[in-house]
């Protein structure tokens, strides 16, 4: 048996100075997140509104419609490979305060609030600084620009967070009905987000361990379990196959097809550029020696990424990344050493910290890392900051549980240390917010050039591209080209994104003129962008969340056509 480390004084009543901390983090999470209330609706966020919708006329039916979210028109039961309860969510804030982007992004301003708040209170039974771990998870970018969309993947950490707190006050107590708080909340996290399932191991793991048996606890892990059999069969008769097995199947047939080395480099850049706060602090936190050999590693795969000695994959996608990446070798190269070495210390922290310690807690963090890190490297369709967003609160604890053993911690020099790197990093994230949201306001800006041009003219207006573009260019009464079924007209337009997902190419014979519409970006980074290597929102982009350069403008091509074309005469899709 592991031994456990006594609990910090959570259970007793909150003293002044926790109620100040909460106050100020809650203020700092408001100041981070309200300026991006009114940021356009962006990648997928389109999917959860679109289904809220279709849940506030049909409850029951969540996923009840089709829609081309592709190259034609599906089932949304196809379509997504979410669970529905960020969706009934998303509902109550329509149904209540409308469909505005504020009404929503200020609805999601409460699990993000909850995730920091929780993330505080958790903190406290593993660290005597709670407040640094909760400053450590809010100043990140995968945080804040996780917060400012309304996906389900803020909303699953407010109750993966939840979920935990219950389970080791609960144990730790013997209050029932804590435990069984928790096993609601660990059910209504992976019905946010499947990936929240993996906390009935987690819990189970961190119980025997600090036990040294499995006792009577173990029965109230079957409410989730029964709940996820539950949801797997109605699904089943609702749509013809169970969503949660169909999630799991899909994932295994998309998985990105490249060597185990370059998932694993890649994982280590998003999971050190998310987690910006392990880079920061590392010359605080660590030795000269061992950040010398950590920069040695992650320059060399920096370096081998950035050239493209390696191979990203064998897909199209994969092999028009390496090629980009190639452009701009020595600034991809020594933005993925930076990432990779943040990647590196945030694993480091975990593994470091267990075997130190070697206690019920310390491996309760380092599984919640590690096995986030595995899930999003290897295991899921496709890496991405969302999936990597899990890990950041227990990486924010470890940070604190291993401030708390420096010599001098109180002293004035190292506070202000610690108050710059803290400020270097909330600055890089909110700097990388900003730019993530003009690029999601670009989508919306083009869409109501595009109509502006065209709304006196006959011809429909057709467009290729999803997301968020998509979203505006359905609400002026475009239409979505169905690369399978789509017929156009001499006169209609064509529009086509250059920054998109499935796109087609234009033979020159089908086009009578061509105007590109542009929508300059006013901050050099951005989260997707091929050529700059970012994919904050998957690989397919680059492996780098976030990437710094001269980011070229938005352009839309605006094609009339000259004669019928079918939609299939097209030329391939590319990405």
């Amino acid at each position: 048996m592991l031994a456990v480390t006594p609990a910090q004084p959570a259970e007793k009543p909150m003293h002044a100075s926790s109620l100040r901390a909460g106050a100020l983090l809650a203020l700092a999470t408001l100041l981070c997140l309200l300026p991006f209330s009114c940021r356009a609706f962006h990648v997928d966020d389109p999917l959860f509104i679109w289904t809220a919708r279709q849940i506030v006329e049909h409850p029951l039916d969540p996923y009840g419609f089709s829609l081309n979210w592709g190259i034609t028109r599906m089932r949304m039961a196809e379509v997504t490979q979410n669970p529905p309860l960020a969706d009934y969510y998303g509902a109550l804030i329509g149904r209540v305060a409308g469909w505005s982007e504020r009404a929503w992004h200020l609805g999601f301003l409460l699990p993000a609030l909850v995730v920091i708040l929780g993330t505080y209170r958790l903190a406290t039974h593993f660290t005597r600084l709670p407040l640094v771990a909760a400053a450590a998870t809010l100043l990140t970018p995968g945080f804040l620009v996780s917060s400012t969309s309304v996906m389900s993947d803020t909303l699953m950490l407010a109750l993966w967070v939840l979920a935990a707190i219950f389970w080791l006050e609960g144990l730790k107590r013997v209050r029932p009905l804590y435990l069984v708080a928790s096993a609601g909340l660990i059910a209504a996290c992976a019905l946010t987000k499947y990936f929240g399932a993996s906390l009935i191991l987690l819990l189970l793991v961190y119980s025997v361990a600090g036990q040294g048996r499995l006792g009577k606890y173990a029965w109230y892990m079957l409410i989730p379990i029964f709940i996820l059999v539950g949801y797997q069969l109605w699904t089943k008769a609702m749509y013809g196959h169970g969503l949660l097995f169909g999630a799991a199947e899909f994932a295994r047939i998309h998985r990105e097809q490249s060597t185990k080395s370059v998932k694993a480099a890649m994982g280590l850049s998003f999971a050190g550029g998310c987690m910006l706060p392990a880079l920061t602090l590392a010359p605080v936190l660590w030795s000269r020696k061992r950040i010398f050999w950590v920069s040695v590693v992650a320059a060399l795969a920096g370096l081998s990424i950035g050239t493209g000695r390696v191979s990203l994959g064998i897909s199209p996608q994969a092999r028009a990344t390496r090629l980009a990446l190639r452009q701009h070798w020595p600034s991809v190269s020594i933005q993925l050493a930076l990432c990779i070495a943040g990647g590196i210390f945030v694993v480091a922290l975990a593994t470091a910290d267990f075997r130190k310690r070697k206690d019920a807690e310390s491996l309760f963090l380092m599984l919640w890392v590690l096995g986030t890190f595995v899930f999003a490297a290897f295991l899921n369709w496709t890496l991405n900051a969302r999936s990597v967003l899990p890990l950041i609160p227990a990486a924010g604890i470890l940070l604190a549980r291993r401030m708390q053993e420096i010599e001098g911690i109180s002293e004035p020099r190292f506070r202000w240390k610690l108050v710059l790197a803290f400020a270097l990093s909330g600055a890089v994230s909110l700097w990388i917010t900003g730019a993530d949201a003009a690029l999601a306001n670009s989508a919306r800006t083009a869409a109501g050039i595009i109509h502006e041009r065209t709304q006196s003219e006959t011809g429909t207006v057709w467009f290729e591209g999803h997301w968020g573009f998509q979203y505006y260019m359905e609400l002026y009464g475009a239409h979505a080209v169905d690369l399978e079924n789509s017929t156009f007209n001499p006169g209609d337009f064509v529009v086509i994104p250059e920054n998109n997902a499935v796109i087609p190419k234009m033979l020159p014979e089908q086009i009578a003129t061509l105007e590109v519409v542009e929508v300059t970006l006013p901050q050099p980074i951005t989260t997707i962008r091929r050529d700059l290597g970012a994919g904050f929102y998957s690989t397919y982009f680059g492996p780098l969340p976030f990437a710094v350069g001269k980011v070229p403008p938005e352009r839309y091509y605006l094609f009339r056509l000259m004669s019928k074309v079918s939609a299939s005469q097209l030329t391939p899709p590319t990405r």
